[in-house]
């Protein structure tokens, strides 16, 4: 007890050897400063308000407002005695009240959440609640953030001012992946980009997919981009590219003959190729295939009737069916050798010729003008020499192709 008591003098001799100012700076650890969280133990629960005890010669008020900002769910689980966080909002109003908040306390959690999704390149779901000339404002927790337009992924610069408007206004309600890039608390600024959380959402689900995806596999996906060559399918975070070859069992000169953008299709996966990132798709295996029983509908000698497709110099393409082309070569137009396709047939011209060559195998059908002339029997017994031009038939075609 003794050894206390010299304690407590020894204090009291070192308070009383600094001036008044540093004594303040000895005390003031517990004076409640705005926009300090601290604990507290609920001393009182009232209609109108609660009444917590922070340690300081006076209980904080949590006041109506902020009870009803904070949802009954929270309020009416609370006792007498629990110890919770609250948020110093006024050390000390017109009233002399120590003003304090649980709102709040949410409040700083979501900037601190911010503020590491931002150091750690997070990604998160945000609401988009409206917009204006500049961009998006989204709900990031109880923060209001704001996405500019430049952020977001659907708009371009070349995007004109009122689609830019119409596609933001579209957009309200929408739930959307977003990536902190810019937290500012003192300046309540939380800036968000779409465009980037996007790009790395959509880079992570290629990832997965190139890992996952094996040929023969059946997706739906979106068409997303037509081109010359084929037409790129979103798989739902990733584009795959279906090639023109393999959009149809007809020729199709442009993809946008059989698709749209925007479209809904059932693909199959027929490559995978993870080093190049590629991912090859087909529509076409998808449908049946005429040329499989293209023998139960056709023979040698008959004759058959289509528009003309095109003509080349060597010969002119006739659509017998939808997907299935038969060519008459330049020899089997007519019997002068020095006729040129062009001067006897036209595109969309409609013909009967006759069939001299089936190969299903190689899904090609050799046809005859001039020996429509001519019955059935006469065609078939002149077949040596339908096989002869059966050949060349076969090489024009895949030239052409």
């Amino acid at each position: 007890m003794d050894s206390l008591q010299s304690g407590v003098d020894q204090n009291d001799q070192h308070l009383e050897e600094l001036d008044w100012t540093q004594l303040l700076d000895v005390y003031d650890y517990a004076r409640p400063q705005r926009g300090e969280v601290r604990d507290g133990i609920v001393m009182k629960i009232e209609d109108s308000s609660i009444l917590v005890s922070i340690g300081t010669k006076r209980e904080g008020v949590i006041p109506q407002q902020d009870l009803r900002a904070i949802g009954d769910e929270i309020v009416g689980n609370l006792k007498v005695g629990d110890t919770i966080q609250v948020y110093i909002q006024d050390p000390e109003n017109r009233d002399g009240d120590l003003i304090l908040s649980l709102t709040m306390v949410q409040v700083a959690r979501d900037w601190e959440e911010a503020a590491r999704l931002s150091a750690e390149g997070g990604i998160v779901q945000g609401q988009v609640i409206g917009y204006n000339k500049g961009g998006l404002l989204v709900q990031f927790n109880r923060i209001r953030g704001f996405v500019p337009a430049s952020q977001v992924a659907q708009l371009h610069g070349r995007t004109a001012a009122e689609e830019r408007q119409q596609a933001l206004q579209r957009m309200v309600g929408q739930t959307i992946p977003l990536k902190v890039i810019e937290v500012d608390r003192e300046r309540n600024r939380l800036v968000l980009s779409e465009r980037s959380a996007t790009q790395e959402w959509r880079k992570a689900q290629k990832q997965r997919l190139l890992t996952e995806l094996q040929p023969g596999d059946v997706l739906s996906g979106r068409v997303n981009q037509l081109t010359n060559f084929g037409a790129f399918i979103d798989l739902g975070g990733a584009d795959g590219l279906a090639h023109i070859s393999e959009l149809s069992w007809q020729r199709v000169n442009h993809p946008r003959e059989v698709l749209t953008p925007g479209q809904e299709v059932k693909v199959m996966v027929v490559e995978i190729d993870p080093g190049r990132e590629r991912i090859g798709l087909s529509l076409r295996r998808l449908q049946p295939n005429p040329w499989e029983t293209i023998d139960q509908r056709y023979a040698l000698g008959q004759l058959v009737s289509g528009p003309v497709t095109n003509v080349a110099p060597f010969g002119a393409f006739v659509q017998i069916e939808e997907a299935v082309e038969g060519l008459i070569h330049a020899s089997e137009l007519d019997s002068d050798p020095q006729t040129q396709p062009r001067d006897l047939l036209q595109p969309g011209q409609t013909v009967t010729a006759r069939i001299i060559s089936l190969d299903k195998q190689r899904q090609r059908m050799g046809l005859s003008l001039r020996r429509v002339g001519g019955d059935e029997s006469d065609a078939t017994a002149e077949e040596p020499a339908a096989d002869e031009a059966a050949e060349p038939v076969a090489v024009a075609a895949a030239d052409e192709a």
